[in-house]
């Protein structure tokens, strides 16, 4: 219409584009389908974990053998996705990095490596490894998000990038019910950074699959709710105690893992790259007995255990719980079976914060369980304001916010001492290893090679989620 102002007429050409409205419907769609892909693979996972510990209680000895066998079976198929293995969020982050292409990425964001990654760790939990479900809830919904691109016209101006991590965040707040998690995950861990085209699509895919998840399992609190009165400065010391102990014990954690996963060259790393299903197995074995010997609270993700810690109940609780929590979640990582580590991140954190609660301020018990999630959960990751969001969301613990980030603040700055960043790390890891398998550039032996046009050379440290 002839006068009419701009802005005018961008908004009635948008408004009366059908490819910008199918574009949107697309992305509303896949949105949803991340979110029920998470609470599939969360009832799976819950499923697994209970027909585990019904056979372990009918019969004690019975993980001896079932747990070996079926953790050997699980890293023997995973030959034909290993974009599937990991935790999750490496493979997302290594997805994003700036030197891989599109193949390159779809060797970890795909609907099958999703598809994967929800019957492995499923797979996983049945064995009565030591896993968490959340982690790979990350990457299971960016690859259900990813796969959007195919859909979606040159108009939408929607990158793979920007699928990628929305999917991402989605699939941390449908596995946690935290919406505000999600969304401080994708800035702090995936995207480093929000721009205004691309936080619209996240918030957008958040809200799809945070409806899903609600209407699947109700909108509550995932550990209930605690209740603070008065928290005094009694609490103060115990405190700080926590958050250098959960900054230490974090950081060896992290630390740990990465030279596992990297392959170091000592006997066992040696073993495990010789004979990879053999060395699943004497992990699972060795798993099978700590569980044993916790009457299987040391096993799974932990849940029921944190629960039991939040609501007092301290009943069955064996004597040094998290150094056995600790050692099976890590020999879980190391056989090369897919395993979150958030949840035994939370559970670890959850038995320090009793421990000292225990031993200097029994009065103070909730409030150091919940401190020692967020500083533990901080610890691992390094990513202090997702653990604390995450927590406070989990717990609905908004009057302790200060504490929590306090505690996380300071568990961070000491893990940074002890380690570099578990995720961004294992990412450049993955896409070393990853560019290191391509087939070099053809060298000039003839006059038709020397003329031909040179292959693109891509650098052999890749630092685009490097962290200083």
């Amino acid at each position: 219409m002839k006068g009419e102002p701009d802005f005018l007429r961008r908004v009635r050409d948008e408004m009366t584009d059908a490819r910008v409205w199918l574009d949107r419907f697309v992305i509303g769609v896949f949105a949803l389908l991340a979110g029920l892909a998470v609470v599939l693979f969360t009832l799976l996972a819950d499923a697994a974990s209970q027909i585990f510990m019904a056979m372990s209680t009918s019969v004690w000895w019975w993980p001896l053998l079932w747990t070996p066998a079926l953790t050997a079976l699980i890293v023997w198929a995973l030959r034909w996705a290993p974009g599937a293995g990991g935790s999750g969020p490496p493979q997302v982050v290594a997805a994003l990095d700036t030197h891989l292409e599109a193949q390159g990425r779809s060797a970890f964001i795909s609907l099958k490596n999703s598809a994967a990654k929800m019957l492995a760790v499923s797979g996983g939990l049945l064995a009565g490894l030591s896993a968490g479900r959340q982690g790979p809830s990350v990457q299971i919904a960016a690859g259900v998000m990813y796969s959007a691109r195919h859909f979606l016209s040159a108009r939408s101006g929607i990158t793979a990038r920007e699928l990628v991590v929305a999917g991402g965040a989605a699939g941390i707040a449908a596995a946690f019910n935290t919406p505000l998690g999600g969304v401080v995950f994708a800035i702090e861990e995936l995207s480093r950074k929000l721009e205004t085209r691309s936080s619209g699509l996240m918030l957008g895919a958040i809200v799809m699959a945070g409806l899903v998840a609600v209407a699947a399992f109700g909108n509550l609190s995932y550990f209930g709710r605690i209740r603070i009165e008065r928290v005094g400065w009694g609490v103060f010391m115990p405190g700080m105690l926590l958050a250098l102990g959960c900054g230490l014990a974090g950081g060896l954690f992290a630390r740990l893992i990465i030279a596992s996963t990297r392959g170091l060259p000592d006997r066992f790393c040696a073993y495990r790259r010789k004979w990879p299903i053999r060395f699943a197995a004497c992990c699972g074995l060795a798993v099978a007995v700590i569980g044993i010997l916790t009457n299987g609270s040391a096993v799974g993700g932990g849940h029921d255990h944190t629960r039991h810690l939040l609501a007092g109940d301290e009943n069955g609780i064996p004597f040094l719980w998290t150094l056995l929590k600790f050692i099976a979640t890590w020999l879980t990582s190391w056989s090369g079976v897919p395993a979150g580590l958030f949840s035994p991140a939370l559970s670890m954190g959850a038995s320090l914060g009793h421990d000292v609660a225990v031993m200097m301020a029994p009065d103070y018990e909730v409030v150091l369980i919940a401190l020692g999630m967020a500083g533990f959960l901080a610890a691992l990751t390094q990513t202090p304001i997702t653990a604390m969001i995450i927590v406070m969301e989990m717990v609905d613990g908004y009057a302790m916010v200060l504490g929590l980030m306090s505690c996380a603040m300071v568990a961070s700055l000491v893990s940074r001492m002890v380690s570099r960043p578990l995720y961004s790390t294992m990412a450049e890891q993955i896409v070393e290893r990853l560019i290191s398998k391509r087939p070099p550039a053809p060298s000039a032996s003839s006059p038709a090679e020397a003329t031909a046009e040179p292959a693109p050379s891509l650098p052999q440290t890749p630092s685009s989620h490097r962290q200083p």
